[in-house]
């Protein structure tokens, strides 16, 4: 049994880890930035998690996470830095400052934030191992709009492959890649709503409910910590074998 931290955890993918990993009999502690969200999934929960207001921009409360998850289970073997956002699908120029520095804020400096202090406190314990997520962008795929969303999960895949080269002992960290995840995130942002009925041709194929790709990677999250691991839900071979059958099989993975 393990004690696994996850950032972003009340909703979306986060959340969907979250009870992946307590139904496998792991104790969690997880955070959110909705105070009413928060209350609502810590009734749910109830005394199987560990459930805060944090936000990850913040490094000292994300420090507060962790000592909450050590109060209580004593340590923390795994973290996840999960917690991100998108933005209006615009041109740089177009797209407001405030809605960008959100996106860096959050998808950047949140993961930095969340990396220093579960590092430091592993460090300090029994070692553990740290988890960082990607998303469009991380591999210099670029997409028209999302220049700003790219850049900062472009940002964290550097991030993770320089911290592993300078990781205390007994500490290490990695890579999950959920792939297209049926989550508001996948869908935010299309003023178009021709543009979006185009992608949804492309998420009908690739993309994946949360309840399909959360379990998974949850338990992967807590058995595949090697330093440097890339964990990766949607590999070349899946993406090809899915454009070779659309042809012949309807996918529904918005369970419409």
């Amino acid at each position: 049994m393990s004690t696994v931290a996850v950032t972003g955890g009340t909703r979306g993918i986060g959340l969907g880890m979250v009870r992946a990993l307590l139904a496998g009999g792991h104790r969690v502690a997880l955070c959110g930035t909705d105070a009413e969200r928060v209350a609502k999934v810590r009734a749910d929960l109830g005394d199987n998690a560990v459930v805060v207001v944090a936000d990850v921009t913040d490094r000292a409360q994300l420090q507060y996470l962790w000592n909450e998850a050590v109060a209580s289970f004593g340590t923390v073997d795994i973290w996840i830095n999960n917690a991100g956002i998108s933005h209006d699908r615009k041109p740089l120029w177009e797209l407001p400052v405030d809605a960008a520095r959100a996106v860096i804020d959050i998808n950047f400096m949140g993961v930095l934030n969340g990396s220093a202090v579960a590092i430091a406190g592993m460090a300090g314990a029994s070692g553990g191992h740290v988890w960082n997520m990607e998303g469009l962008g991380s591999d210099g795929r670029t997409v028209p709009g999302l220049a700003t969303y790219g850049a900062s999960k472009r940002a964290v895949t550097y991030l993770t492959k320089a911290l592993a080269k300078e990781m205390p002992a007994g500490v290490s960290v990695g890579l999950l890649s959920p792939g297209m995840v049926t989550t508001d995130l996948l869908t935010h942002g299309y003023a178009d709503p021709a543009a979006l009925a185009k992608a949804r041709k492309v998420f009908d194929i690739l993309a994946d409910p949360v309840d399909t790709v959360a379990p998974w990677l949850a338990e992967r999250a807590v058995h595949h910590t090697r330093n440097g691991a890339h964990v990766r839900w949607l590999t070349t071979p899946r993406i090809i074998g899915r454009f070779a059958t659309a042809p012949f099989r309807r996918r529904n993975p918005f369970g419409e």
